[in-house]
Formats: structure tokens, C-alpha cells, sequence
């Protein structure tokens, strides 16, 4: 087992009493600087300030995969239901490039996957005319946007511990099964901050659950520390599906039970394996990579070997990697892409309420 899986299953499972211990030791540190940051906003020393438009955040209390991508493309679709002119702000992890950058405009893609982040990358991709900007001064960034674009409403990506800018709709992403691991903070857990957090929440949305009732947990700690705000549950659905090299798309049933290798690199491989239980498509082999993997040549070799041993007739996996494995040479076998929607399975009505009372767009 990897270092890195060993740190995975000790945030799900708990630690050995000696590495727990130091954990738990920098976890207290950790603690203690979220508390101060709290008490200097709690007295006005720091501030967050404001946009002259409404922002939404998703985000989440975790270190992980919880479906904020998908969450966030759901968001701008409701906001332009609504007549709004939407735009994404995203701090932009991993990208090469600095300062403020403009990844889409209204009329095209300007920067790639390696540039502007695999995720705004992606966000951009699958929202065609919606402006993508990043920055990690998310006021400057969404200054641009107003200013640029005349955007009326804002979609901040990952946005819940930003406290520099206002916002004035907290949406928080939680899994459904074990939502918060063993409950500490990094390093010696997945909490990015303490669960009292979810005090500043104005929604809730369980993945992964298909009825109320598959979200237990997330459903008791909301009740206990944030009473009032709505769970509301969903999952991610295949969409559509595409062969990488030839660009060319392929339904779902076409595949019928082709045998395939899956790979991941992204938060929580477990929800893209569940996603692959659904279909008939009869995997012989799931790897995965740590969140954010930029593929390699040697990644892919080996990929097409293990394709080789287990007798698969293929590859696939998700529109997210794809990304950052688009520009290499594609390998013997066909590669599926496999894109995703987030679907809600409760509360509809609350995710709805919860966008009309932003202000009107103009």
C-alpha cells in the first residue's frame, strides 16, 4: 500500500496510536490558526468584501471528491434559468500560469487545462459561453468579470473557507457515505475546518445518496449544529460518453458489456466506480491516481499493459482526466471519456427557493 493510500484510510478509518498522536499534535496547530482567523473576522479586523452582484459559493468541509465540479455547472445552469448573465470564479489548483487570467470569455475557450486548471478547464468546456476567470484574489478576479463580461450573477468554485470575499449563497457538498472520515482535522483527517462550520451554510447536498434517507448522518449533523438549513440529496448521472482519439461519441449501449480497464485521478475514485456499477460495461480492473494526476507516457503504458493482462478491450474514464491526458499520443486501445451531470434526488424545490432570493438579475 501506498504512503499516500495509507493516509486515505487512516482520514476513513482512524491512525496507529503513534502516528495518531502526531497528527492529531499539527492538527492542533491547524486548529488553533482557523480560530484565530475566526475571532478576527468575528471583530471586523478582517473583512470580507463585496461585489456589486450576488456570488455563489460551492464548496465543501472536506479534502476530497464531493462533486463541486458538477455542482458548480449545476448552479450556472439554474442562475441563467433564472435570466441571469452567469460567470466562474476558480482559484485555478495546479495551473501554470499567475495573477488573474481569463480562462473563457463569452465567445470562446482562451486557455488550456494547463494554463488556467484542469477544472476551469473543464467548467469552461461544458458551459460554452459562460465566462471562466481565476485568481486566488477571487475579489480581483470577480472585479474582471463584472467589469469584462457583464456578468450579473457569480459562481465561485470551491469557495467555502474563502472568507475574503462576500458571498451571499453558501452551497456545501458532503458524500453521502462516511461524509466526514474520521472526523479530525488535516492533517490528521479530512476536515478542512471544524464541523461547526456548517453554521455558515445555506444548503446542504448529500452526494451519492438516491433518497433522503441514504444521507443519515449528513441529515443528524446538520440538524445538530446548523437546524434550519435543507439536505437536500443527489448523484451523479452519465451523461454521455466519447472515444478520445477520434472524438467521436458513443452511446452508453453501444459499449453493451465491453470489457474495460477504469482509471481516476480525481477526489473520491470510489463515486466514479459506483457511476461505472450502473452500466454494463464489465470492468476488469479499476486504478487510481492521487487528485489532479497530470498523466504521463509511462501512466498510459501502463494502463495499456494492464488492459493487456486482464484481457480488456479497452479503456475508460472520467471527462475530468481527460483533460490532463489529451495532448499525449492516445494509446492501442480506445479510451471512453465518460461526462457526468449532478442530478438532484431531493429537495428540488429548496435548491430552487435558495437561487430566487438571490437578487434579480438586471
Amino acid at each position: 500500500m501506498s504512503a499516500r493510500d495509507k493516509v486515505l484510510q487512516g482520514w476513513e478509518r482512524g491512525f496507529t496510536a503513534g502516528a495518531g498522536g502526531l497528527l492529531s499534535a499539527v492538527a492542533g496547530s491547524y486548529r488553533g490558526l482557523l480560530a484565530s482567523r475566526e475571532w478576527l473576522y468575528a471583530r471586523g479586523v478582517l473583512a470580507s468584501r463585496a461585489l456589486d452582484c450576488p456570488v455563489v459559493s460551492v464548496g465543501n468541509l472536506t479534502v476530497g471528491g464531493t462533486g463541486k465540479t458538477p455542482a458548480v455547472e449545476l448552479a450556472v445552469r439554474t442562475l441563467r434559468e433564472l435570466g441571469h448573465r452567469p460567470g466562474v470564479l476558480s482559484r485555478g489548483y495546479g495551473r501554470r500560469s499567475q495573477g488573474v487570467q481569463i480562462v473563457a470569455d463569452a465567445a470562446s475557450i482562451r486557455l488550456d487545462a494547463e494554463e488556467g486548471g484542469d477544472e476551469p478547464f473543464l467548467l469552461a468546456r461544458r458551459l460554452p459561453g459562460v465566462p471562466v476567470v481565476v485568481g486566488s484574489n477571487r475579489f480581483e478576479a470577480g472585479t474582471l468579470a463584472r467589469e469584462r463580461f457583464g456578468i450579473t450573477a457569480l459562481v465561485l468554485d470551491d469557495g467555502f473557507q474563502h472568507r475574503t470575499l462576500a458571498k451571499d449563497l453558501e452551497i456545501v457538498m458532503a458524500r453521502a457515505a462516511s461524509p466526514w472520515g474520521n472526523g479530525r482535522l488535516l492533517p490528521g483527517g479530512p476536515l478542512r475546518e471544524p464541523l461547526a462550520g456548517l453554521a455558515r451554510a445555506h444548503v446542504v447536498v448529500a452526494t451519492g445518496a438516491r433518497k433522503v434517507e441514504d444521507a443519515g448522518e449528513v441529515r443528524a449533523t446538520v440538524e445538530r449544529l446548523a437546524p434550519g438549513v435543507p439536505v437536500l440529496t443527489a448523484v451523479h448521472e452519465p451523461t454521455e460518453c466519447f472515444e478520445s482519439s477520434a472524438m467521436r461519441f458513443v452511446p452508453l449501449s453501444a459499449l453493451g458489456k465491453t470489457r474495460l480497464v477504469a482509471f481516476a485521478g480525481i477526489g473520491a475514485p470510489d463515486g466514479f466506480s459506483r457511476t461505472l456499477g450502473d452500466t454494463a460495461v464489465d470492468i476488469t480492473a479499476f486504478e487510481s491516481f492521487a487528485d489532479h494526476h497530470w498523466y504521463t507516457r509511462e501512466d498510459l503504458a501502463r494502463l495499456d499493459r494492464r488492459a493487456a493482462d486482464t484481457g480488456a478491450e479497452g479503456l475508460i474514464t472520467t471527462e475530468k482526466d481527460w483533460v490532463r491526458l489529451r495532448t499525449l499520443p492516445p494509446l492501442k486501445r480506445p479510451t471512453y471519456v465518460l461526462s457526468v451531470r449532478l442530478r438532484l434526488t431531493s429537495g428540488e424545490a429548496a435548491w430552487r427557493a435558495a437561487f430566487e432570493r438571490l437578487a434579480p438579475a438586471k
